[in-house]
């Protein structure tokens, strides 16, 4: 997947994904972190410290993509 398509997916889901910001604070505290979030975060640098040096930007997109769809 090119680095710029990549962006552009990024682009359409940024209002969803802050979707939670339009909360009031009290909710916003309990989900702007979750534990699937925070799972999937240490499994990539899990990963990527494996890899060290990705050969380029879309690489390290392809990695992320391959673990998200796990």
């Amino acid at each position: 997947m090119p680095l710029e398509r990549a962006s552009q997916i990024l682009e359409v889901g940024f209002e969803d994904a802050m979707a939670v910001l339009s909360l009031p604070e009290r909710y916003r505290i309990r989900l702007r972190t979750t534990k699937l979030q925070e799972r999937l975060n240490r499994e990539i640098r899990r990963r990527e410290r494996v890899i060290r040096i990705f050969p380029n930007g879309v690489s390290a997109l392809l990695l992320i993509g391959a673990l998200s769809a796990e």
